[in-house]
């Protein structure tokens, strides 16, 4: 039977966000202002049939379908929250699950580095794959598990603050979250990023 790790659904993409998911995904990109679904599941190869359920019971997108060994995520959009929320619905009715019976996350690391130096942001600009970061900056990292909850932090941040998103990795056994920007800015959309995590219901499990 498979495991629900993560499911948490997205009302309104925002700009950056939704632009740093065109940078990594390879499937149909999302735009602004779409709903998303991020779902993940174990064993990994079990997405196969959470994605054929999905795509089958509405008219939605996916983003991306990533497989790894342990856990398997999958990214749907569409302009119709309704019709989001159907194809949830549905990969819930497959599995003979409910969305309560997905792990609740936990924030296993949360870092707010002030006045970050010039070789700091060299070694983050090298690796990210949205914004860059300036010396003199505020970097914030979320790390949390199960993994697809990273999708849900960085687009509440940049929902509550002017917030520039480096990087999001939302699969695989940690989910990651990058953020820059001036420090007044970072101090409100991290507490954003941690209380939407914070706010979702699920049950204890093993991340």
């Amino acid at each position: 039977m498979a495991e629900l790790r993560c499911y948490v659904f997205i009302d309104k993409l925002q700009p950056q966000f939704a632009s740093f998911l065109g940078t990594v995904a390879q499937g149909f990109l999302p735009v602004p202002d779409q709903a998303s679904l991020f779902v993940e599941v174990a064993p990994g190869m079990d997405i196969m049939r959470v994605t054929d359920v999905a795509l089958k019971a509405t008219d939605v997108k996916p983003g991306m379908m990533i497989i790894e060994r342990m856990y398997g995520m999958l990214e749907i959009h569409s302009d119709s929250q309704a019709d989001v929320r159907r194809a949830g619905q549905a990969i819930l009715d497959s599995l003979d699950l409910k969305e309560e019976d997905r792990i609740k996350p936990e924030i296993t690391s949360s870092q707010v580095i002030r006045n970050i130096s010039d070789y700091h942001t060299q070694l983050i600009n090298r690796t990210r794959h949205g914004d860059m970061i300036i010396p003199g900056q505020t970097l914030y990292v979320l790390e949390v598990a199960p993994a697809g909850y990273a999708a849900i932090a960085a687009n509440e941040a940049e929902k509550a603050a002017n917030i520039n998103i480096l990087e999001v990795r939302a699969f695989g056994s940690f989910g990651r979250v990058y953020l820059g920007g001036e420090e007044r800015d970072i101090d409100v959309g991290y507490r954003a990023a941690e209380e939407a995590i914070l706010s979702i219901a699920g049950r204890p499990g093993r991340a």
